[in-house]
Order: C-alpha cells, then structure tokens, then sequence
C-alpha cells in the first residue's frame, strides 16, 4: 500500500476514535464540563496529563531544537520536565485541596476580589493564546506533508476534529480523549527512534543508543557526529550553548516556573477525588512524560546524523541495495575528510524525502554557486579549515535550510522506514497537537464562561446556562486559535516558549503567594500579575515585532536586541516573575493585610488533613 493511503487510512482511524471517545463521554453537566466529573482514576489522568502536556512543540519541534543546538537544547529537557516535577510537588495538591474549577476561580477566592480574579483570566487567555499558536501551526506542518494538502487546510480541518470533541465532551470527553491520543503519541514516537537507533548502532534501545558506537567500528555516535558538524563548521553538538551560561539558566528556569503556571495543566489535578489521588496521578504523568523526553535526545542526535548523511557522504552513511540508510563502516573508521566530490549533493540526485518536503516550503535550497550541488556549511563559522574547504569548493553561501520542527517528522522518511511507521508519525504529531490544543482550549472557555460570565458579570446564570455560554466561548475559542496558527508570529516551539514565559511571569507568582504566604494581599497580587505581564510583553515584543508594535523603534527603546545581560526574549519569564514577586511584596507592605478568614483559608490548605487531630493527641 503507498504511503498517501496508508497514512489517511491511520489518521483517518485515529480521528475516529477521537470522535468516538467524545460521543461516549459527552458532558451533561458544568462540572463534566470543567473537571470531569472529579472522578477521574489517578493512572488515566496520568496519563491525560502526558498527552495533554507532551504538546506539537515536545513532539515535533523539541528534538528539533535539540539537533540545532546541540548540548544547549537541554534546556528543555530540564525547564520542561523540572518544571512538571514543580507543579506535582509545589502546587498540584494544594490547589486541589482547595477544590476549585479553574485557577482564576482559585486566584479570585484567595485574594478575596473579583478584580483580582479577572487579572487572572487576563494573564490565563495572553499565555494560553500565545501556546495554541504553537499547536496549529504543528498541526499544519503535518497535514501539509502528510495527507497532501496545504498547510492552511490543514489547520482548517484540525479546527473541525478539536471542535467535535471538545465542544460536546467538554473535560470528560477532553480527558478519556487525551488517553487515547497519549497511546498514539507514544508508538508513533519510540518505534522509529527504536527503528533507526537499531540501524545506526545496533542497539534498539535509543537511550542506549545515543551513548553506542556506530554499528561496526569503535567509533561513538556522539563522536563522530561532533566531527562532521565541526568540518562543516559548525560548533561541537556535545558543547555548543544558546548564548550565555547566564541566559541558559534563565532560560530553564522561564521553561520551569511557566510550566508550573500554565492553567491547562493545573486544572487537570482538579479532576480526580482526592488529594491523595492528585499527588498519584502527578507521579503517573511523570512516568509516562518521561518516556518521551528521555527518547527525544537520540531522536534529535540521530536525526541530525541522518540529515548531515544524506547530504555529505564522508559522514559514513550511505543506501543500500533497498534503498535504505546504512552505515559505511569503513569509510567512519577511516575519517575521511571533506572534499567538493563528497561533501555535497546534486540537487538532481537528492532523494525522494527532501522533494516530498521541499513542496512544504520547510526545506528549501538554494543554488547561490550555480553548480547544480547542495553544499550545507555554516556561513558565520570561525573555523578557518571548515571555511577554506568550503570556498574551495565554489561555496557561496549556505545552500539548504531545514526548519526545526521537520526533524522528528521527517526522520523515519531520511531513514527510509517503512511506509506504516511514517503513517504511525504523522498520526502522532497530530495527537500531541490535538490533545494540548484541546486543553488550552478548555482553559480559555473556562476562564471566559465560569470565572467572568458566570462569576462577575451574570452571577445568577443556571447551570444549562453556563454550560451553552462554555460551549459557545470554547467555539470562538477555536476560531481565534484556527486564524492565530494561519497567521503564526514564530514557529511551534519559539511560540510555545514565549508562552511559557508569559505564565512564568504573570500567573506562577501570584499561585505561589497565594498558597505560601497568607499576608500576601490582593493589592499585592493585581499589581504582582500585571506589572510582570506587562514587563515580559514589552520585551517580546520589543524584540519580535508581533502583532501591532514595530520592533525597531522599540529595540532602540530598550537599548537593543537581547540588551538586557544577553537574555533573549523567550528567557525572560524568569525576570518578569522576578518582578511580580517585588512588586507584590512591596505594594502588600504599604495596603492592608488579608481578612483573618482569608489567613486561615490559607492556613488549612497547606495543613494536610487529620493534622490537627494528631497535634490535639500528642
């Protein structure tokens, strides 16, 4: 069976059984609608949780930042994942302990006001806005190269398969979803990395893989990969960082605290029947992330190995009789250096993978010698032997662009895997877009119907009420995500991180103060929320140019680009919570403290349950 048929056939299963999931487990009721009923078991939200975190940026784009950056792509891995362990230990049981719907609902109680609790959903729709961006335009990227149409028609149809389940499943139908597209994800993800780890070393484990020696020689995969990145001039993929050690860091720390403020996550632990059940069902998640986050390494480390093969040969890979990629075992033992004959590509010759993306727009070449070979060096490399073998050559400049979020999916095609496990990828990439998608989603109808609709503007609304005034948000919801990923500022993964800086920034604080300090005011709070917002909007924007403000004028406003100690946009979530927390302190320090019935609120959530009891005992 082609590969256009069998993946419609698996995409096409796969979003039957979306469907059908959501049909079975329609919402009937608002707390169906919100939490699920809050009787979901701690295994299965465990593993919605995955699914719903393990978002187009962890599936598709992460490895893909990893293979271009080389040592500093860690960053997600530890902001990321460190940050989930955050949320688990942190805040996850006290905010179910608590008992609210939403986290505006749980901002809006603590801090005693309304006010305080739009604010809330203020920051909750900028940063969950900025993340969706980030899901369609994945979903574009793999509508567009798999199922034969146009990135936009794309988006347009994920719209519609989102707007089914979610609109009528509500977080019910949302959360037995998820468990069903956290299976898909994971398959389609370990099963080539297992694939190609096996033809590159010999080991099927890709864990094990990334530390083992390319298949027949004594030679490390790491290794060689350092030396024909660094002979195509490139920096060392084992040393190489993202600016500063300094902007690393608070860069990891932006991933970390954002993770712990994005709502679509936090809200998960609401949908489970005890706090017991809501620490349990973080340790699942864990597990489960932990499988993918630990494969994407080899994935990223491989890829780039692959795709450095297939356009120069002296990398030690080369096709056999089938057509598929093999490792020259003589050639890596031997070393051999770069020469024009074999450190370039005829474009005519290039293979059937790179004509298949290059209609995408995503991989695109560029003949600025004019002779008739793609030659890949890096044009700002300082290494002088890299740059004089490739002037040598007739080089120009270089001839191929490769976006990041093409490695995971185009992996298996480099690899020339079998048809089915290309199909199982894009049915993959669509359920990690998918499932996040749908969690944003219901954060962002949350936030519009309960914590404003329903709490401050029509406090009296029925329950069927505020179920259609949900569903109906959830629908604008879905429109303004579907025009947002047609009209992307970034690609997947830069999008997603400047979400999670926005959350880092504006939220993370004001839930942390909310829970640990009980002086902490709603003066404090409001002013917390916005002055960070606020702080970490302007850089970005400053630096991005989205949406309405022109970056130039504003780069010389602020001194220019990454002008503050090198941190780059996407690393200062960890400066506007910075922020948030001084100015919170400060404005808490000149306003009146909290009611008593609010210090003791705050008390009995962090007091765990039979506490008090033990003490009368002793």
């Amino acid at each position: 069976m082609d590969l256009q048929t069998l993946t419609y056939l698996v995409v096409g299963a796969s979003f039957a059984l979306y469907i059908g999931i959501a049909i079975w487990a329609r919402a009937g009721t608002t707390k169906d609608f919100y939490v699920a009923g809050g009787g979901v078991h701690p295994v299965t939200n465990g593993m919605a949780t995955a699914a719903d975190w393990m978002s187009a940026a962890s599936f598709i784009s992460m490895a893909g930042l990893i293979a271009n950056m080389g040592y500093g792509g860690g960053l997600f891995l530890m902001g990321w994942t460190g940050g989930y362990v955050l949320l688990a230990m942190l805040l996850a049981p006290y905010l179910r302990k608590f008992g609210k719907f939403t986290v505006p609902e749980f901002i809006g109680d603590r801090f005693y006001s309304k006010s305080a609790r739009a604010v809330a959903v203020l920051c909750l729709l900028v940063a969950s806005i900025t993340y969706i961006i980030g899901q369609m335009t994945g979903v574009g990227v793999t509508f567009a190269r798999f199922l034969g149409v146009t990135s936009d028609m794309g988006i347009y149809i994920g719209m519609g398969i989102v707007f089914v389940y979610a609109v009528f499943g509500g977080m019910k139908g949302i959360t037995y979803t998820q468990v069903a597209q956290y299976c898909v994800l994971i398959v389609a993800y370990t099963v080539p990395a297992m694939f190609i780890a096996l033809q590159l070393t010999g080991n099927p484990i890709p864990q094990l893989g990334l530390g083992s020696s390319i298949a027949g020689t004594d030679v490390s995969l790491l290794t060689k990969l350092n030396q024909v990145v660094t002979d195509l001039g490139f920096n060392e993929y084992t040393t190489s960082l993202p600016g500063s050690r300094l902007n690393m860091f608070v860069y990891t720390i932006s991933l970390m605290i954002g993770t712990a403020g994005l709502p679509h996550v936090i809200v998960r632990f609401f949908t489970v029947p005890k706090v017991a059940d809501a620490r349990s069902s973080a340790g699942w998640a864990l597990v489960f992330i932990a499988i993918l986050y630990t494969t994407a390494p080899a994935v990223a480390a491989m890829a780039k190995f692959n795709l450095h093969g297939t356009v120069n040969s002296a990398v030690g890979l080369s096709q056999d009789a089938q057509g598929r990629m093999v490792v020259n075992a003589d050639r890596v033992k031997a070393n051999a250096d770069l020469y024009a004959t074999e450190s370039s590509l005829l474009y005519e010759e290039r293979p059937e993978w790179m004509k298949r993306w290059e209609k995408t727009g995503l991989l695109k070449f560029e003949d600025k010698n004019g002779d008739g070979r793609i030659q890949y060096y890096n044009a700002a490399t300082k290494n002088a032997d890299a740059k004089a073998k490739a002037e040598a050559a007739g080089w120009k400049g270089n001839e191929l662009t490769v976006n990041a979020d093409i490695i995971v999916l185009a992996n298996p095609e480099i690899a020339l895997l079998p048809n089915w496990v290309i199909a199982l990828v894009a049915a993959g990439g669509l359920a990690a877009a998918l499932s996040t998608a749908a969690g944003l989603l219901l954060a962002i109808s949350s936030a519009v119907s309960h914590d404003l609709i329903k709490s401050i503007f029509v406090p009296d609304m029925s329950e069927k009420a505020e179920l259609l005034a949900g569903k109906i948000s959830m629908a604008f919801a879905i429109v303004l995500a579907g025009y947002l990923g047609l009209n992307p500022p970034g690609f997947a993964a830069g999008t997603v991180a400047l979400a999670f800086g926005i959350a880092a920034s504006s939220l993370f604080p004001a839930i942390m103060m909310g829970i640990f300090s009980k002086k902490m005011n709603k003066e404090g709070a409001m002013a917390g929320m916005l002055s960070g917002l606020f702080i970490t909007l302007f850089y970005v924007f400053a630096h991005k140019g989205i949406f309405f403000i022109k970056g130039t004028e504003y780069l010389n406003l602020i001194g220019g680009a990454n002008s503050f100690f090198g941190i780059t946009p996407e690393a200062f979530g960890t400066i506007g919570a910075l922020v948030n927390f001084g100015v919170a302190f400060i404005v808490d320090r000149v306003t009146k403290e909290p009611p008593e019935h609010i210090q003791a609120l705050v008390e009995s959530v962090r007091v765990p349950r039979g506490a008090a009891a033990a003490q009368a005992g002793h």
